[in-house]
């Protein structure tokens, strides 16, 4: 029984919002945040602690007024502050070969030792500075590094979909504690900071972070106010966020001219302020016992991504510097630098950080109370270089005597470690008892077997040395502190092990829920296409051709067990769609008809293949792949003169020939009226698209084109006004019922074309010519299918639709999402296509470019175009009444096939929940599978609307 056209658009809203259910239920069980629990630290609390705090009552007889003033100047809490002032400038996106000397690397770039001023101070002789790699936790947006940074904790994946609108923390931070203890902040910059803390600046200059064309805006906001700032004494803590090196990488790379541009101007400008604190270091100077922190909150690729966890991403670096010259040393066994030899032969060394330990260092640096959920330790290079101000009184730990500066700093720095672990033990046992699935009794009880040791140790021995020790200038043996130290360091790392494997919860009952939901949806959708009129629906599921599409779709699902073919995804669907296209050829050899287009196809398919190789190279690009085989696709030297004008003619002809295809398309058709303006209007917009090229390249010498028209965002708006009336065009033509008898291919064109001008402007100059191959592909698919219907004998076998041919415009879409560049991961999203076409930034305008860019060709032109499968040879009404069912049936098995792919996705990451590329490789895959599959439900409403 044939289901009514009418019904058919309900019918795909309804497995619209099934699978939207579906999906919003597993979500909620797989993509849960760390459970944030509503506690904060207060001075107070320290009391509660076995360690010796800097703010208990002294009954010292050496208690003298001076250390009552000293106390007054220094207010404490948890820990006694030894730095006064912290300015932290970060530098987005700043990779670690971009401060580090480029001796410590095999090859000098260009883009190395640009900071030259941070690098003399680093390897000074008696320096107080020094340089650290630091270790960020993935993923490793801004969003995530800045509130890993100032919680102590770690990050969580699903905040990748709030760094385009940052909520505020409302877990305790660095932030929040400064506040409370009476600390007054300042922040310019990235104005991310401001939607974490809203009202927690005393003063704050933020300027908008997500217009990555724009170098310069918010980092000369930073000038602007960060120097007159520096001769203020209304502050205690300073925050310069500057963003141009990551807007640089992720517009131009890491090896171009604008970024080497950048990192010499952020030299000039840390010169100027290493500069005004030399200046005001003096005893009693404005700067007198101030720390400098010049860091980066993650790293990046060579092609300016980052997002992910790979060792370019989350490797960046850190510079420090105390006012005060004399550093306290750090015992060799707490020492972690690595050291080169410069080109003078002088030794040059780096130590090592983990961002994770960055709240709890500075909360000891400033003596404030440590963030309630931070699982850092204080850093021991880091902590030492303000230790130089560290005058320990008798009102902390009693009366030393004279000691060495090693012993004297450990001293101190154990019983900071006390309180910090102390703080780690209390936040664990309140996690796992609060949260609603907290940590295993096993995991438990070793993480408190591990603390019980340490304080035993430190009640038994250490605290005692601490309390009661007369000045013996005699003894000097550090064997207890260096054996406490080493049994609070095991606690830390045993914690930070256990959170790193085990922190997300999974709510398992939500997730089988979910999976549940979208498998009775794939069976309804099933019955939706096998069953019904069988004189002219979709092949019997027991046909050749339906037996081998199920085939191909559980060997594609299956291979999302594996991390490894996850990686592959473009290579396995192109393999799978050059094994359709083999037997398409052997059936066209064997019927003797369309084997030239079974040949094209496959040319075709290699070509896809050969794009998805390119886009695999951008996305793996290392300096060492880069500098062994840059040209490695080509095999030719990338600066001949006959390979530059290839490459800017290419993109130019391919236009050219898809404006004749279009012409083709008009003249051979009975297009009219509405429907060949509409395409007349999508030649228009290539020829603009064309022109745009051209004034951009610099063989044709249009550049003052540019100038004439009114800038290069001129054309691109045009584009967009073009396409946007086109569709308004459109929906009033089906609205008011124009064109219902008019045919699908010509309905099919119009529509195509009119999104196709902004998908192909906003893909680059790859785009005209994915389009010509993604075109060439598509007429192979839609001939040979109807090579298969009309050469059967009987009306019967020739409205039979083969299940396969929609399997190979699926697979077809998936190589051309692989094709453009893009993989399943958030760095390999071009932030930067959204702003084709304009400057400045509007959250839902450039969301939209965004997602038109990265599914134009995978989804939306898919989607639509996917009616040229249906044979266009009879006419007749009830010929059209049958094809309009069949292609009801066709959509719903493209939606099958994709909601398959996306069930096995998510049968895959409940599986792999505890696998280590959990969050660095199968959560992306979910994320982009799932957005992919409600876009493309979405567009079979939209589509089902104006075809049927």
């Amino acid at each position: 029984m044939e289901t009514p056209p009418k019904n058919n658009k309900w019918i795909a809203i309804g497995f619209l919002l099934i699978h939207s259910i579906a999906i919003l239920i597993f979500t909620r069980g797989f993509l849960l945040t760390r459970t944030e629990l509503p506690f904060h630290s207060t001075c107070s609390d320290v009391s509660l602690s076995p360690c010796l705090a800097s703010s208990r009552p002294n009954h010292d007889s050496n208690f003298n007024s001076s250390s009552v003033l000293s106390n007054q100047n220094h207010p404490k809490c948890w820990t006694k502050a030894v730095v006064d002032r912290v300015i932290i400038i970060v530098l987005d996106a700043l990779r670690i070969d971009f401060v580090a000397p480029s001796a410590f690397f095999p090859e000098a770039k260009p883009w190395m030792d640009k900071l030259t001023i941070l690098q003399k101070l680093a390897f000074a002789n008696d320096s107080s500075a020094k340089i650290f790699k630091a270790f960020a936790d993935p993923p490793t947006t801004s969003l995530q590094r800045l509130k890993g940074l100032t919680t102590g904790g770690l990050p969580t994946f699903i905040d990748v979909g709030n760094s385009f609108g940052a909520p505020a923390i409302v877990e305790d931070n660095f932030i929040n504690q400064l506040v409370l203890n009476g600390k007054r902040l300042v922040m310019m910059g990235d104005d991310t900071w401001t939607q974490l803390f809203p009202n927690q600046f005393q003063k704050s200059y933020p300027f908008p972070s997500f217009n990555v064309k724009d170098l310069d805006t918010v980092d000369n906001g930073c000038i602007e106010h960060l120097f007159p700032t520096l001769y203020k004494d209304d502050w205690d803590v300073l925050i310069a966020h500057f963003l141009g090196v990551d807007h640089a990488g992720h517009i131009y790379g890491v090896d171009s001219s604008p970024m080497i541009k950048k990192l010499e101007q952020y030299n000039s400008v840390l010169e100027k302020v290493i500069g005004i604190l030399e200046s005001q270091a003096g005893p009693g100077g404005l700067h007198e016992s101030t720390m400098l922190i010049v860091m980066g909150d993650h790293g990046q690729t060579l092609n300016g991504d980052h997002g992910g966890g790979t060792p370019e991403e989350v490797e960046t670096s850190m510079f420090a510097m105390s006012t005060k010259k004399h550093t306290a040393s750090v015992p060799p066994e707490f020492d972690t630098s690595s050291c080169k030899q410069d080109m003078d032969g002088k030794q040059i060394c780096i130590s090592s950080i983990e961002q994770l330990d960055f709240a709890a260092t500075l909360s000891a640096l400033l003596g404030i109370s440590f963030p309630f959920g931070s699982i850092g330790h204080v850093n021991p290079e880091l902590y030492a270089l303000g230790s130089s101000s560290l005058n320990l009184d008798n009102s902390d730990l009693g009366n030393f005597g004279t000691q060495s500066a090693v012993k004297e700093w450990m001293e101190n720095y154990v019983n900071v470690l006390c309180v910090n672990a102390w703080q780690v033990k209390r936040y664990i046992d309140v996690y796992s008892n609060s949260s609603v699935v907290g940590f295993s009794s096993d995991d438990m009880s070793r993480i408190s077997d591990l603390y019980s040791a340490a304080e035993q140790s430190w009640s038994n021995s250490v605290k005692r040395i601490l309390m009661d020790r007369i000045g013996d200038e005699d003894s000097t043996n550090i064997s207890p502190l260096k054996e406490q130290i080493v049994a609070y360091l095991s606690f830390f790392s045993s914690v930070v092990e256990l959170a790193r494997s085990k922190w997300t919860e999974f709510n398992l009952n939500l997730m089988i829920t979910g999976f549940g939901i979208l498998v009775i949806s794939l069976i309804l959708q099933f019955l939706a296409v096998f069953c019904g009129d069988k004189s002219y629906a979709v092949e019997s599921w027991l046909s050749t051709g339906a037996a081998f599409t199920l085939f191909i779709v559980t060997i594609r699902a299956s291979s999302f067990l594996s991390n490894s073919y996850i990686l592959e995804e473009g290579k396995v669907a192109n393999f799978l769609l050059a094994t359709t296209g083999l037997i398409k050829l052997r059936y066209s050899v064997m019927r003797k008809t369309m084997q030239k287009e079974a040949v094209i196809f496959l040319a075709m398919v290699s070509v896809l293949r050969v794009s998805i190789d390119i886009g695999l190279t951008k996305q793996a690009a290392t300096s060492q792949f880069m500098s062994s085989s840059p040209s490695w696709m080509l095999g030719i030297a990338p600066d001949l003169p006959a390979l530059t004008y290839a490459i800017e003619i290419a993109p130019i002809v391919s236009m050219v020939i898809l404006i004749y295809v279009l012409y083709i398309a008009i003249a051979e058709t009975s297009s009219e009226g509405l429907w060949k303006y509409v395409t007349v209007s999508s030649m228009i917009s290539y020829f603009l698209i064309a022109l745009l090229w051209a004034s951009e390249s610099k063989i044709f010498g249009l550049d003052v084109l540019l100038q004439v028209i009114g800038g290069r965002n001129r054309i691109p708006q045009t584009v967009y006004v073009i396409g946007l009336v086109q569709l308004f065009l459109l929906a009033s033509a089906r609205i008011f019922g124009a064109g219902k008898d008019m045919s699908w291919a010509i309905r099919t064109v119009a529509l195509v074309s009119a999104c196709s001008s902004s998908v192909i402007l906003l893909s680059g100059k790859q785009g005209s010519m994915l389009a010509l191959a993604y075109l060439l592909a598509g007429y192979c698919i839609m001939r040979l299918e109807g090579v298969e219907r009309t050469q059967s004998d009987g009306q019967h076998k020739f409205s039979k639709l083969n299940p396969l041919c929609v399997m190979q415009w699926s697979l077809l879409s998936i190589c051309m999402f692989f094709a453009s560049g893009h993989w399943c991961a958030f760095d390999g999203l071009r932030y930067g296509t959204a702003f084709v076409g304009f400057d400045e930034f509007v959250l839902i305008r450039q969301a939209i470019l965004l997602t038109v860019e990265t599914f134009g060709f995978s989804v939306l032109l898919s989607v639509f175009g996917l009616p040229l499968l249906i044979p266009n040879h009879s006419q007749t009404p009830q010929a059209h009444g049958k094809k309009r069912y069949q292609l009801f049936q066709m959509y719903m098995l493209y939606g099958v096939i994709s909601a398959t792919t996306v069930t096995a996705t998510i049968l895959c990451v409940t599986i792999q929940r505890r696998h280590l590329m959990v969050w660095g490789l199968f959560a992306p895959k979910f994320v982009f599978d799932v957005v992919g599959l409600i876009l493309s439900d979405l567009l079979i409403c939209l589509a089902s609307a104006y075809y049927l």
